[in-house]
């Protein structure tokens, strides 16, 4: 793994209530990190991160539901592909709903992902493939427009009723593109309680890191808007906008 050579403390000015975390995929297992010594579902994995505090990383072995699937550990079982899991589970009304989503799925090829790294923040020494931020709706708001701030970019949130795990480490892995859910919308971690309701699950692929990470150095995070009151920002929003005209219509 490469060692860790951006600058990332600007994301303890957040306080996030629970710690920010970076995951590795890996063809080799890594030199220097333990290896988890339990079995978990892929969502649960982040968790672990959460709460363990040291870096760890885990193999097929050590992963219990999908995950070792989603990663090319191992083939996706002919059964949960057909729907049938879905069925079972009183989730979707028929197996071809259930198995309709699979289109969807970013699957990496077998082999090439064999371990996965796991660090908080706080304890990271190697450049990571993904920042995964739990954050409340105003400290997203404050990341999403970090990645707006220089871009433009379209926000986009992409999901589905099960395999959640896939859009917090596949999708935007293999798109490149930034992805947020809420929390209590995934069937899997809804179940297993991992995450309280109502929280916002940012994952930030590694060509986004450094662009988000520059721009909330660059911009203010609380506008004035946010702060001076509708009344005070409707007068302030009128009087820009009247001004902007009268420059257009006088230039």
């Amino acid at each position: 793994m490469n060692p860790l050579k951006q600058d990332l403390s600007i994301y303890r000015k957040f306080n996030f209530k629970k710690p920010p975390v970076c995951v590795k995929f890996l063809s080799t297992r890594p030199e220097g990190i333990e290896q988890l010594d339990k079995s978990l579902s892929f969502c649960e994995m982040l968790k672990e991160a959460q709460e363990r505090g040291a870096p760890f990383y885990f193999a097929k072995e050590n992963e219990n539901c999908f995950g070792k699937a989603l990663m090319g550990m191992e083939d996706l079982p002919a059964f949960a592909e057909a729907g049938e899991v879905g069925i079972r589970l009183e989730i979707f009304q028929e197996p071809r709903a259930n198995s309709h989503l699979y289109q969807y799925l970013n699957l990496l090829p077998r082999g090439i992902v064999n371990y996965v790294a796991y660090s908080t923040l706080d304890k990271l020494k190697f450049e990571p493939d993904l920042l995964i931020i739990l954050a409340s709706p105003s400290q997203a708001e404050i990341i999403l427009r970090a990645m707006c701030y220089s871009t433009g970019v379209l926000r986009e949130s992409k999901t589905t009723g099960v395999l959640g795990c896939h859009w917090i480490y596949n999708y935007p892995y293999r798109s490149g593109k930034v992805n947020f859910t809420v929390t209590g919308l995934a069937f899997g971690m809804k179940s297993k309680e991992v995450f309280e309701e109502g929280w916002v699950l940012i994952s930030i692929p590694y060509n986004w890191i450094p662009v988000i990470t520059k721009n909330l150095h660059e911009m203010k995070w609380v506008l004035p808007s946010y702060t001076e009151g509708r009344e005070q920002f409707l007068i302030r929003e009128k009087t820009n906008i009247d001004e902007l005209a009268r420059k257009i219509e006088n230039p």
